[in-house]
């Protein structure tokens, strides 16, 4: 669970791959949320924060987006295969909503509508062929790494 001082040293901090900030004073779009959840996931897992101003130096305006938050983790989970974490902080200047996507499992990327997604600076874009191959090459295991317990030197030639 993030707590008031851990959110507090994430608005001190720059956004990264894994942490993203919006304002969603009064709502978020549901796709918008599923495309932020495939790239943290993507990029290693991370966190959505709702309620906090993007730019810096970072302030909590409160969020009345997603009341019920069982909702969109339901909804996520069938649309991305990827079980979401959702929390709400009762911060002294409003409401927080954080969502938090586990990193995806190696080898498969979370898309959504037909694309895995990535943040490339402020944008979500969807994945490059050479990025999806990477991660599709993370499930082809290497055998010149194993060893094999068994061999003899006329294994070799």
């Amino acid at each position: 669970m993030v707590t008031i001082e851990q959110l507090e040293r994430w608005m001190t901090e720059p956004e990264a791959e894994r942490l993203e900030f919006k304002e969603a004073k009064t709502n978020f779009d549901s796709d918008d949320l599923a495309k932020y959840m495939s790239a943290l996931s993507n990029e290693g897992g991370g966190h959505l924060v709702l309620g906090v101003t993007n730019a810096r130096p970072r302030t909590v305006v409160g969020s009345q987006a997603v009341q019920n938050l069982d909702k969109p983790k339901s909804q996520l989970l069938r649309r991305l295969h990827i079980r979401v974490d959702a929390q709400e902080i009762s911060h002294p200047s409003g409401r927080v909503v954080i969502f938090t996507a586990p990193p995806r499992a190696k080898g498969v990327p979370v898309m959504f509508k037909g694309a895995g997604w990535m943040r490339v600076g402020e944008e979500l874009v969807a994945m490059t062929p050479d990025a999806l191959q990477r991660i599709f090459a993370e499930a082809t295991p290497d055998y010149s790494a194993e060893v094999c317990v068994n061999a003899v030197m006329d294994d070799l030639d």
